[in-house]
């Protein structure tokens, strides 16, 4: 049995096994999965941060089994409310499914092969503390996105490199019918060797629109979570890397309504009114009509936005930015695009072995019943854990090769 360990972070305890050592503060995020607090240091931040119910709490450790620095996420009273609880459990579920299949090892004569998805997060180890709060331990990304945006360190010459490792971590989640939903800036980790891993995957499935409409940060949402129409599948993401291809090019956002309406009519200005067929679509009469109200638009066009853009970005950016979902273009044939030419490899960008099952979400009875699903993910992501380290002691005593 793992001995724990007990450290004050910002305040509040953390019991992690021995092997987590020097907590330091990453971020703490606030009920909803809306938003985060980066590098918290400051005292006017913990002021602030202070009065909020905190959904869970970031620190960076180091791990001396691995020797390195690690994430360390703390999940407050993770079965508080149900909808907590389903958010964690799609949350190691899915990291789980994704491990497995991005770190999976196969037999080639004596040489074992390790296929390796890099730009989605992955879990390191998930534990349960004497107390019964839940820890995920992943990767340590030294800062996201957003952080970068708003310093404007960013290079033109970097955004094709940032916007590729996008695409190709889409790519792989939307073969296996897992749409992220919620992309936005601080969802997109970045170390110091500008590698980018996606994060936050806890969010509703395909099937449930209106809890994810909600969760959708405004400035990226697309149009079809915007007006909540019936159906979606994994091209809001495109539209969400769309957007932020656009705020890495002009260092800001590129739609800031305040509201769903003000949202729809920045987009309907720069883009044009939608096509009768997008609009066959909708099944809500009254959105419909509202949609029906507004001034018929050409559309500034993003041409015009700015005159320092590229054509070959801008080509792909028209792609991405399509009210239509069914003409929006793909995350692997953005990847092929002539922008960003120059990190293609289709022998290198992977898809997924297995379409993700969603089903498993909709058998929960109770809350004690996905406690106990959630308890049993975690010991089995132990077993599975162990079973890698055999395999991986096993073949480098046989062949010296590593796995």
């Amino acid at each position: 049995m793992a001995h724990f360990v007990k450290s004050t972070v910002l305040g509040g305890n953390f019991e992690t096994p021995e092997r987590y050592t020097d907590p330091k503060t990453l971020k703490i995020g606030v009920s909803g999965l809306v938003w985060y607090v980066i590098a918290i240091h400051e005292s006017a931040n913990f002021d602030v941060l202070c009065n909020l119910t905190t959904l869970f709490t970031v620190s960076s450790s180091w791990d001396q089994v691995n020797q390195q620095y690690v994430a360390v996420k703390k999940i407050l009273n993770p079965f508080a409310t149900p909808a907590t609880a389903k958010s964690i459990f799609r949350e190691i579920k899915l990291l789980k499914r994704l491990r497995h299949d991005n770190e999976c090892c196969s037999m080639a004569g004596p040489l074992w092969i390790k296929l390796t998805m890099k730009q989605i997060i992955s879990p390191v180890d998930i534990f349960i503390s004497p107390a019964e709060d839940i820890y995920l331990v992943t990767d340590l990304m030294q800062t996201d996105l957003r952080t970068l945006i708003e310093s404007k360190s960013i290079g033109d010459e970097f955004v094709p490199f940032l916007l590729y490792q996008m695409l190709r971590g889409l790519k792989y989640l939307h073969s296996a019918s897992i749409p992220h939903g919620d992309l936005r800036p601080e969802s997109i980790l970045i170390n110091q060797n500008c590698d980018l891993k996606i994060c936050d995957l806890g969010l509703p499935g395909v099937q449930e629109t209106h809890a994810m409409s909600y969760i959708a940060t405004r400035c990226y949402r697309a149009p079809e979570l915007l007006l909540t129409c019936q159906s979606y599948d994994e091209k809001v993401d495109i539209w969400s890397a769309g957007c932020i291809f656009a705020e890495m090019l002009q260092g800001r956002p590129l739609f800031t309504g305040r509201n769903h309406v003000e949202q729809f009519c920045a987009m309907t200005e720069l883009l044009g009114t939608p096509s009768d067929d997008f609009l066959a679509k909708i099944t809500s009469q009254s959105t419909l009509h509202f949609i029906q109200s507004l001034p018929y638009y050409e559309g500034t066009g993003l041409s015009n936005m700015n005159s320092n853009f590229v054509s070959t970005a801008l080509n792909l950016l028209e792609r991405m930015l399509v009210f239509d979902r069914n003409e929006r273009i793909s995350a692997s044939d953005a990847l092929a695009a002539l922008y960003l030419a120059a990190y293609h490899d289709p022998t290198d960008e992977p898809i997924a072995d297995h379409i993700y099952d969603w089903s498993i979400h909709e058998r929960w009875s109770s809350n004690n019943t996905l406690k106990m699903e959630l308890y049993d993910e975690i010991i089995d992501y132990h077993k599975q854990s162990e079973i890698r380290q055999f395999v991986k002691n096993w073949a480098q005593s046989t062949s010296g090769a590593q796995c």
